[in-house]
């Protein structure tokens, strides 16, 4: 119950049914781990490493748990968590999905100890297990945009009108790689009065993926189903605004669909170095198994030229409907960035939006650790510490 709370987005439920399940099951060590995760989605950080720390004491080998800490913490020596780890990955008996949780660990407590060999060594091997877990050929993403260019003629030809449509929900499109900087562009913009943030919702892929690719027909009919589709489920979350965003960064996919669907809708797409964001995606576990392209370093910059290469084409089609926001930019001139973004969606100032650490709402995404904090400078540069061992790996993503 307390997962499938959780899958909904309804936290203090999910918090209600993990506490209960720990009533009836102290030793429960999932049961901890899980209540750890919910709690951080929450922001409630020292709680959630409690329940972290005591799902490893229930089940020491619990290499999720353990991995889950050191997201949550910054190592200053190797002490005795950075002990287990390490007895748990020389353990020649763990499973792979167990080693690439602790690589993962081992990774970041590493490159808290300023030890970025090491730190590379661990990631690398992590990435390997999870993409043979995975089994993710990049084969896949490249069919999946060639369809979806070769579908978009007919989906524009299709485009829906403004003026017969019902405007009870508009929706922002927060869009981008991964790792892009869209959640601290929703937690901006979630900061004034009139915006619920929904997060990484779903519901575009969900009902509309096979129109973009082709699978179904394209039709006034079936946009406007999925347009229905869509206001239906984001009504669920909308709090009682106006004016909603969705923040899955792989809608980028869909742009096309997303601006004959839905006509009054703002489109924000949010541009970070490349470099910054490639090694992004290699260094982080991501739960969802959708992002297999992240756990090799040829296949993660393959696909962000793919990428590069349909926001292109999105952005030549789509000039008037796509707003352009530069990560880097934001970072450095923040109140003149975050005034411009506020006056593209419509919306009156609100001084808020300038302090989004303190929006209070839950984060779900991979992210949400960082958007706690105050804007900062320089992460894009954080990836530089592992050039040595790059081989050059990120040179082209580098050229002018």
């Amino acid at each position: 119950m307390g997962t499938s709370l959780q899958e909904l987005g309804r936290l203090d439920e999910a918090l209600v049914s993990y506490r209960q399940a720990i009533s009836l099951k102290p030793d429960f060590a999932l049961a901890h781990n899980n209540l750890g995760i919910t709690l951080q989605e929450l922001g409630k950080l020292d709680e959630a490493l409690a329940s972290y720390a005591k799902a490893t004491v229930l089940k020491p080998d619990y290499a999720e748990a353990h991995r889950h800490i050191t997201l949550m913490r910054k190592f200053n020596r190797e002490d005795e968590h950075y002990s287990k780890m390490q007895e748990l990955y020389l353990d020649k008996n763990i499973s792979e999905e167990q080693r690439c949780h602790i690589n993962f660990g081992l990774a970041k407590a590493c490159e808290d100890l300023g030890n970025f060999e090491q730190a590379y060594n661990h990631y690398r091997e992590g990435n390997m297990l999870r993409k043979k877990l995975l089994n993710y050929n990049i084969s896949q993403d490249l069919k999946l945009f060639k369809q979806l260019k070769f579908s978009y003629p007919k989906i524009e030809n299709s485009s829906l009108e403004p003026d017969k449509l019902s405007k009870k929900l508009i929706p922002i499109f927060i869009v981008g790689m991964p790792r892009s900087g869209t959640t601290l562009v929703e937690q901006i913009i979630s900061s004034h009065s009139k915006v619920t943030g929904a997060g990484e919702i779903n519901f575009v892929a969900q009902f509309g993926g096979a129109i973009a690719t082709g699978i179904t027909k394209v039709n006034k009919e079936s946009l406007l189903d999925f347009r229905h589709n869509y206001l239906n489920k984001l009504h669920n979350v909308s709090k009682g605004n106006l004016i909603v965003t969705d923040k899955m960064p792989q809608n980028f996919r869909f742009i096309g669909l997303l601006a004959a669907a839905f006509p009054e809708a703002k489109i924000i797409y949010v541009k970070r170095n490349p470099a910054a964001v490639c090694w992004a995606n290699y260094k982080r576990y991501f739960v969802s198994k959708d992002l297999g392209y992240s756990y090799a370093l040829n296949d993660v910059i393959s696909y962000h030229k793919l990428y590069e290469n349909l926001m292109d084409f999105w952005t030549n089609t789509l000039s008037k409907r796509i707003y352009k926001l530069d990560y880097e930019l934001l970072t450095v001139n923040q109140d003149s960035e975050t005034r411009r973004l506020i006056e593209y969606l419509g919306l009156n100032w609100d001084k808020k939006c300038l302090s989004p650490q303190n929006n209070k709402r839950s984060v779900r995404t991979a992210s949400n650790l960082q958007i706690r904090k105050k804007v900062y400078r320089g992460s894009s540069e954080e990836w530089k510490k592992y050039q040595p061992y790059l081989n050059g790996a990120f040179d082209d993503l580098l050229s002018p």
